[in-house]
């Protein structure tokens, strides 16, 4: 047999890689985006630039591959690159590179995060412990991250990847991704996010050339020279794929034909799908017991031999002589039990027709189910079964959903509940979790989901649950009217159904569903009258529990706007944020700040933003860290830091910009507008309002009264008398009608009073 045939045709693409490698090696992160056809050679152009005398030598490597069974388990590609470094195993625990932060990366790491005794902590806490594991790893040198099979890649892991880029500002790394065109992508939007936020090097694989393709030849072929007509011919068969000729040479040379007349005959006839007819020739002249082991590798791949075994159905010897038999053929990879290529794994599963497949993948879910495997790792095989999941199936999807919860992958709990929801299409509680894992991506199918699930929900508690999660859903989609009543309905049907004594654990539901309402119903200003009027007759509770403190919080921010005793307004806040040793929702904060500023308590309005940024930057909370930096920006503004304020503000709208659902936020556009006005620049200020694209914006209660102010203050610095005059009339009449008579909340009437003394 002829040696491994050489990499030709790709010296341009490993010389870009060596200058992105070299940047990043003097602290300028890159990221390099490979893509071609199926059977291009990315695979092999990657393992070239990873040898010891590639252009990534002397770099710390991490390579995963991502596979098609893996597409829906959340941080597949992550344990990919990571797998290799043993970090969940028991001496994983102790290793250095998860020293400090970098353990809350466990939950990504481990095939069953149930195992850990680490707490799983929420979605972007995860995500910060894996950049500071990164972080650890370049602390000894530069690092390449080289993940290939990209369109096969999750949601998550991608999301880490632009986490991780976007952070990495003088750290040596080099990210390479590599993914097949022509074929659809797992996660099309976290890619294209990717992509769009880090303008990556694009390295595009082509065909090869007819000299390149007489190089292959040659080395194919040594003791003879290909004829002109072989080599165009071999062109013209595989159309210039490596991967082809490379089959087509190595079938040649089995049936002793060579690079003559003779063998451009045969060439004559192969036609087109040169790869899933080599494989057929190699497996139609084999036993049985081969093509099984041949299709058990391809459904489980790198499994262990007896797994493998008990799928094929042949003993374990036949195994281990049928490996060396397809890896002696070139359809099993030299260096692990894998199929040696995507187009040879789905050649072997077509001879057997989708049922065949589908029966295989469901004897190796039962398989993996009987030795101990996570549900994630079971259902990978489930999911790839088409048609109604059955009883047991749809056990195995709701228990990965919960395993992907935990993890902080929703994009893999709802790919495995929506096929729970296909047997069980009304069950509240499925409805309910799909609904709660779509709430980060995309919110609008969420709140439908919710909504429905309300509907079918019977139990007085548990639709107090579903009115909390679908109300602070409401929020993100502009909906907050639907939310309250939703959970106006519940408080009124749990006040009905506890009596006036409730059990504790029924009081905290109660609290809870009752702070929802505060802040979901003081969103707008068709809500907000009733909230106010609601909370006249409420008794403020001691703040003892989390429920009690994110009420007390909301009583706090709404008895200030109603202008409220600034004493009984500072102790109601400073009772929201009693809290040792027990971390606050960010429902407890921002609104206690708010309270505190108006009551020009502002070193401890400060101070409870400081605590929210650090919490919010510790958990990579980017919507939460967003918006308490544009408060403070304002905060600052107000106390005459102004340099302060803009470097806020400023950070506030350069994270804005990378974020998916930076259209609907207000907050960092008129804390940048105000600080441009004070600092003499009212042009740019209007500009920058004019920036904003939340639509119905005069509907919302905060937001609009602050959007307000810094127009009216960039329209008269800017010489706009009469317009400033208009917004600042509008300002007082909105807030009138919204019920917010506290007068220091939007000083309108100071601005008003002042440019009409200015005129006279």
């Amino acid at each position: 047999m002829p040696p491994a045939p050489p990499l030709v045709g790709r010296a341009h693409q490993l010389d870009v890689l060596a200058r992105h490698a070299d940047a990043a090696r003097a602290g300028r992160p890159r990221l390099v985006l490979l893509d071609g056809p199926a059977g291009i050679g990315k695979t092999a152009l990657l393992r070239a630039a990873l040898a010891e005398d590639g252009p990534l030598a002397g770099m710390t490597t991490l390579y995963g591959s991502c596979r098609a069974v893996d597409v829906a388990t959340g941080y597949s590609g992550v344990r990919a690159l990571f797998g290799g470094l043993g970090l969940t195993g028991r001496k994983g625990r102790t290793s250095p590179l998860l020293a400090g932060g970098a353990r809350r990366a466990l939950p990504a790491l481990a095939a069953d995060p149930g195992e850990l005794d680490a707490d799983p902590g929420s979605t972007f806490s995860v995500l910060q412990g894996l950049y500071w594991l990164a972080a650890n790893l370049m602390a000894d040198g530069p690092l390449v991250l080289v993940l290939d099979d990209v369109h096969w890649c999750d949601e998550r892991s991608l999301r880490w990847l632009d986490f991780l880029l976007r952070r990495a500002d003088g750290l040596p790394l080099l990210v390479v991704a590599a993914h097949r065109t022509g074929t659809g992508l797992t996660a099309p939007d976290a890619l294209a996010d990717l992509v769009a936020h880090h303008l990556p090097a694009s390295l595009g694989l082509g065909p090869l050339d007819t000299a390149e393709v007489a190089e292959l030849t040659a080395h194919s072929f040594p003791e003879q020279d290909p004829l002109p007509s072989f080599v165009g011919r071999l062109l013209s068969v595989t159309g210039g794929s490596p991967l082809e000729i490379v089959r087509l040479l190595r079938d040649l040379r089995s049936a002793g034909l060579g690079p003559d007349d003779t063998g451009t005959a045969r060439l004559a006839q192969a036609g087109g799908k040169v790869v899933a007819a080599s494989v057929r020739g190699v497996l139609e002249h084999q036993p049985d017991w081969v093509r099984q082991v041949a299709r058990a590798v391809a459904v489980l791949g790198d499994e262990d031999r007896t797994y493998l075994a008990a799928l094929g159905r042949v003993s374990v010897v036949h195994v281990e002589e049928a490996v060396e038999i397809l890896r002696d053929a070139g359809l099993i990879h030299p260096g692990h039990l894998e199929l040696s290529h995507d187009l040879v794994r789905a050649a072997v599963l077509d001879a057997v027709g989708a049922s065949g497949v589908a029966v295989l993948r469901r004897r190796a879910a039962r398989l993996l189910s009987d030795v101990g495997r996570s549900p994630e790792e079971i259902a990978t095989q489930l999911l790839l079964v088409p048609g109604t999941p059955d009883v047991w199936a749809v056990s195995v999807l709701r228990d990965a959903a919960a395993q992907a919860e935990q993890r902080g992958a929703c994009e893999a709990a709802a790919r495995y509940l929506e096929r729970v929801r296909e047997a069980e299409p009304k069950d509240p509680d499925v409805l309910s979790r799909l609904g709660k894992a779509l709430a980060e991506t995309d919110p609008a199918r969420s709140v439908t989901l919710l909504h429905e699930a309300h509907s079918l929900t019977t139990d007085v508690r548990a639709r107090a649950a579903t009115a909390v999660q679908l109300g602070l859903t409401c929020l993100a989609v502009q909906q907050s009217p639907d939310g309250a009543r939703a959970l106006t309905e519940a408080l009124d049907a749990l006040d009905a159904e506890l009596g006036p004594e409730p059990e504790p654990a029924d009081r905290e539901l109660r609290t809870l569903t009752e702070s929802a309402l505060l802040i979901v119903g003081s969103d707008e200003k068709a809500t907000l009258p009733d909230i106010l009027r609601r909370t006249t007759g409420l008794t403020p509770q001691p703040g003892d529990t989390p429920a009690q403190r994110q009420q007390l919080a909301m009583l706090s921010v709404l008895s200030a706007a109603e202008g409220g005793g600034a004493e009984e307004t500072v102790g109601r806040a400073r009772r929201a944020l009693r809290a040792p040793g027990v971390p606050l929702g960010v429902w407890s904060l921002l609104p206690t700040s708010l309270a505190l500023s108006l009551a020009d308590e502002n070193e401890a309005a400060e101070e409870v933003l400081e605590t929210v940024l650090r919490g919010s930057g510790d958990t990579a909370a980017v919507w939460t860290y967003v918006l308490a930096l544009s408060t403070r920006s304002l905060f600052r503004l107000e106390n005459g830091a102004v340099s302060d304020a803009m470097a806020d503000a400023q950070t506030a709208l350069e994270i804005l910009g990378q974020e998916r659902w930076g259209d609907t936020a207000t907050m960092p556009h008129t804390a940048y507008a105000s600080v441009l006005t004070e600092r003499g620049d009212p042009g740019r200020a209007l500009e920058a309002l004019d920036a904003i694209k939340r639509p119905h914006l005069d509907r919302f209660v905060w937001e609009y009264h602050w959007y307000l102010m810094a127009r009216g203050r960039a329209l008269a610095a800017d010489g706009d008398l009469d317009g400033a005059l208009e917004v600042f009339g509008s300002c007082g009449a909105s807030m009138a009608e919204a019920g917010l008579t506290n007068p220091v909340l939007a000083p309108w009437w100071l601005e008003t009073a002042c440019l009409l003394g200015e005129a006279g």
